[in-house]
């Protein structure tokens, strides 16, 4: 109904153009936008948000925080702006031998979060056998979900371990998924299917691993988040929606600009036309939400060399053989070589200068300026980082 109001509207005014006189013509041309102004204001955005759970042994936390708050967490975004929310739940575990009970779990998309509440109170960490987990097949999983057309699809993948095929030296499937999976392909058809997926990084775990997360990340025209605990999470999740919702009402102009430059024959350099929109938007002062940490924008591929190299790589293997550990103190510790197996809540013992070697971490604490970043979100002017995945999305939208 409020289409075929806006539509008569502007049919009306193309017929009295032509004898029309033009201080009229003007007043009319000025109410029609201010109606047109009313008919987007009041249009319900639609918003389909999926998450991927990682239910091997050390995530137990990251299930009861989202179970525990995910009523609030719906509540939140939809306080905000006028959304319709759809929610849908990927667990995942591990490939048999390495964990029995079962690989993906999928609860297609629903409106009721107390749904999605029921599905997260039978969630529970255990096993998870190997390092590496079924990040391939979760993130194929989410293909399969029944997202809507006209809405903003997210996904946030919260894990703290790699996939199978990386390079990690305690690894089941070192070929990489038993059923065949390249999570790079994957990460490519989300991209393909407007799908924007932002990884919640569980650190220290994950940290050898951060550089291939961001890629995945960036190539949907997402983002990584590092997390130290638990309870960051939900700021996490309703600060990354309002910002994909603001952006995604650039989308329409973003696509419009890459379109007509592959038409005309342009081979399409990502970081012109990221920086020729950035400029337009400046000028502008077109502005948008952004998720902080610490008040400041999150580290992107724009930051990392090796993320932006891999983010350009079409399959997995191509990681592999260039594939680097990320550097830190956090990458062996505990039962496993690559970093599994260690609480995520970290607290030093006595003397100890920091979280690295020596320190207990048997403890569900979380001490010192390592853990206590804090998340929210700020409207601002769209920066270039915030442009480079608007073009990374279209790109990859309009070569499908």
């Amino acid at each position: 109904m409020e289409t075929r109001r806006k539509r008569n509207n502007d049919s009306v005014f193309k017929q009295t153009l032509d004898t029309t006189p033009v201080k009229k013509l003007k007043k009319m041309s000025d109410k029609i936008d201010q109606m047109k102004e009313v008919i987007i204001e009041n249009e319900t955005k639609c918003l389909d948000l999926a998450f991927a759970m990682d239910c091997t042994g050390s995530m137990q936390s990251y299930i009861n925080e989202a179970r525990n708050n995910i009523c609030k967490i719906v509540e939140e975004i939809v306080a905000s702006e006028n959304i319709d929310v759809r929610l849908a739940l990927v667990e995942y575990r591990d490939h048999p031998p390495e964990d029995t009970s079962f690989v993906t779990r999928c609860h297609d998309f629903t409106k009721s979060s107390k749904t999605m509440k029921g599905w997260l109170s039978t969630c529970s960490a255990t096993g998870g056998g190997d390092t590496p987990e079924a990040v391939a097949d979760a993130l194929h999983d989410l293909l399969k979900l029944s997202w809507r057309e006209d809405s903003t699809k997210i996904c946030v993948c919260i894990s703290d371990a790699p996939p199978h095929g990386l390079g990690c030296t305690s690894d089941g499937f070192p070929e990489g998924c038993p059923n065949g999976i390249d999570p790079v392909v994957v990460s490519n058809q989300l991209a393909a299917e407007g799908i924007t997926l932002y990884v919640a990084g569980c650190e220290p775990a994950i940290i050898p691993y951060k550089d291939f997360f961001m890629a995945i990340a960036h190539i949907t025209g997402g983002q990584y988040v590092p997390m130290r605990k638990a309870q960051v999470l939900s700021k996490v999740i309703v600060c990354g929606a309002q910002e994909e919702l603001s952006l995604n009402d650039l989308m329409a102009e973003v696509d419009a600009e890459v379109r007509a430059r592959m038409q005309a024959g342009e081979e399409i350099n990502d970081h012109a036309v990221s920086g020729f929109l950035h400029n337009k938007w400046t000028e502008r002062g077109q502005q948008a939400v952004q998720l902080q940490m610490d008040n400041a924008e999150l580290n992107s591929v724009q930051d990392s060399p090796e993320a932006k190299k891999y983010s350009q790589m079409k399959t997995l293997a191509e990681i592999k053989k260039v594939f680097k550990e990320k550097p830190g103190r956090y990458a062996s510790f505990g039962s496993h070589a690559c970093g599994r197996g260690a609480s995520l809540f970290c607290k030093p013992v006595s003397g100890s200068t920091g979280f690295g070697a020596g320190g207990d971490y048997s403890t569900g604490t979380c001490f010192g300026a390592a853990c206590s970043s804090t998340f929210g979100s700020v409207a601002t002017g769209v920066t270039f980082a915030q442009s480079s995945r608007l073009v990374q999305k279209a790109i990859a939208k309009n070569k499908k």
